[in-house]
C-alpha cells in the first residue's frame, strides 16, 4: 500500500460513519421510569452511602475497577514528535480501542495541555480517583521517567508508561527466545542499543534484571556511544556509560551479538550487520521504517534472527502483546502498582507461549499454512486467543507474591 493511499484510507477510517474510534455506552437498562430512578436520583444515593462507609465498595458499584486512563501530553507521539495534546487524541483513542478489544478494559483517553512536569503530575493525581489504573503514553524523555516515578510513589493504583515498559517486556520476551535459538547466553551477550529515550532505557533496565551484564552494553544516542568520557548525557543515560574508546555506531556494532534499535530509519548499514558476531540478533524497531530493512540485513547475513515493529515482517515487536494483558492482570489482582516481578512474569508468559503449538485461529487470522517456534516466530501474534488466558494470570500471580 502506498503512503498516499494509506493516508487517505486512514482519514476515511477515522472520519467515516461518526468521527473518532470510541463511544461510551451504558450496560444497564434504561427503558422505564424505574430504571431512571435507579440509575440516577434517588436510587444512586444507595451506592454513594456504601462507598462513604467503605471506599473499597467503589469497585462493586462503579466501573472504576475496570477503567484505565490513557493519558498523554502529546510530547512524543509515535514517530511524529511533539505534536501537542490535541493532535495526540487519535493515538490515545486508538489505545483505548486496543484495551477494549484485547482485554475488555474500558478507557477514557485524556489529553493534558501542559508539558510542565509538576502540572502534569498534579493533573493526573487530581483525576486518579476515577480510575483503576493509569497508562501514560507518548511523553518525551527524560520527563517521562520523573512523571512515572512520582505518580507511582504518590498513587495507590497501577501506573505504567507503555512506551517504556510495554516495549521492554515484548523485546525481552523475543530476545530471550532468540538467544536460545542462537545458542547464546544473556549473561555473556554483547548488546548495542541505538536510542537512549524511554524505550531504550527501560529495555536495558529490564534486560539487566533478566541477567544481561551491564558491562556488555553499548548505548548510543544522537551524539554516539555514551561512555565515561561523555560530557553532555543526563544521569539516566550515564547509568549505562561504558568504559570504551568506541564513539560511533559502526565501531559499536563490531562483534556485537545483539542490536536493539529504538531510534530512526535507515541508520544501520549492511556493513554494520556484516561486522556483528556469528548468529547475530537484530531488533530494528523504528516505525514505520526500521533502522535497517529485513531485506538488506538478510542479504548480507544468513545466520541472523531479525525482528521489527512492522506487521508485514516476521517477529513483530508490538506493544499490544503486553499492555492490555498486563493491566488485565493488575486490575484483576487489585494491585496497587505494576512491579518488576509482574513485568518479568509477563516476559516469561510471552516467551513460553511462543514455544507452544500455534492454534488454527492464529493461522487463519494471518493467512499461514503453518507456524512454529523458530527464527521467524520468536514472539506470539497479537490475535492469539491464548494471550488473555496466559499473560494476565501470570501477572496477577506475581502481584500476589
Amino acid at each position: 500500500m502506498s503512503n498516499k493511499k494509506l493516508h487517505k484510507d486512514a482519514l476515511n477510517y477515522h472520519q467515516g460513519g461518526r468521527p473518532g474510534k470510541i463511544v461510551v455506552n451504558s450496560h444497564k437498562p434504561m427503558h422505564t421510569s424505574e430504571d431512571l430512578s435507579l440509575a440516577y436520583t434517588p436510587g444512586v444515593a444507595a451506592p454513594v452511602r456504601e462507598i462513604v462507609k467503605d471506599a473499597d465498595a467503589v469497585d462493586l458499584y462503579t466501573a472504576k475497577g475496570n477503567l484505565v486512563a490513557v493519558i498523554s501530553d502529546g510530547s512524543a507521539v509515535l514517530g511524529l514528535g511533539n505534536v501537542g495534546a490535541l493532535a495526540s487524541k487519535p493515538v490515545m483513542e486508538g489505545k483505548a480501542v486496543l484495551f477494549k478489544k484485547f482485554a475488555d478494559i474500558d478507557v477514557f483517553d485524556i489529553e493534558v495541555n501542559t508539558q510542565d512536569v509538576g502540572e502534569f503530575v498534579q493533573t493526573v493525581k487530581n483525576i486518579a480517583p476515577t480510575f483503576g489504573g493509569i497508562n501514560l503514553e507518548d511523553i518525551s524523555a527524560p520527563r517521562c521517567f520523573e512523571i512515572e516515578q512520582r505518580l507511582i510513589k504518590e498513587l495507590d493504583i497501577p501506573v505504567f508508561h507503555d512506551d517504556q515498559h510495554g516495549t521492554a517486556i515484548i523485546v525481552a520476551a523475543g530476545l530471550l527466545n532468540a538467544l536460545e535459538i542462537q545458542e547464546k547466553d544473556i549473561t555473556q551477550a554483547k548488546l548495542v542499543c541505538l536510542g537512549a529515550g524511554s524505550a531504550g532505557i527501560a529495555t536495558l533496565n529490564l534486560l539487566c534484571e533478566l541477567g544481561l551484564n551491564k558491562d556488555n552494553i553499548l548505548l548510543l544516542d544522537r551524539e554516539g556511544v555514551i561512555s565515561t568520557r561523555t560530557a553532555k548525557a543526563n544521569d539516566i543515560k550515564m547509568q549505562y556509560a561504558a568504559n570504551t574508546n568506541k564513539t560511533t555506531l559502526a565501531e559499536a556494532m563490531q562483534d556485537a551479538d545483539v542490536f536493539i534499535g529504538v531510534s530512526a530509519a535507515n541508520l544501520v548499514s549492511k556493513d554494520m550487520i556484516k561486522s556483528m558476531a556469528d548468529k547475530p540478533i537484530v531488533f530494528a524497531l523504528s516505525n514505520p521504517d526500521p533502522e535497517i530493512s529485513p531485506a538488506d540485513a538478510n542479504s548480507v547475513r544468513d545466520d541472523l534472527i531479525m525482528a521489527t515493529g512492522r506487521s508485514d515482517y516476521p517477529n513483530q515487536v508490538n506493544n499490544v502483546l503486553g499492555f492490555p494483558f498486563i493491566f488485565r492482570g493488575a486490575l484483576d489482582a487489585k494491585a496497587k502498582a505494576i512491579t518488576t516481578a509482574m513485568k518479568i512474569a509477563a516476559v516469561h508468559a510471552l516467551k513460553d507461549l511462543a514455544k507452544q503449538s500455534v492454534p488454527q485461529a492464529v493461522l487463519d487470522a494471518y493467512g499461514y499454512a503453518s507456524l512454529s517456534f523458530g527464527k521467524n516466530y520468536i514472539i506470539p501474534k497479537p490475535f492469539d486467543p491464548r494471550l488473555i488466558d496466559t499473560v494476565p494470570k501470570a501477572v496477577a500471580k506475581a502481584a500476589n507474591v
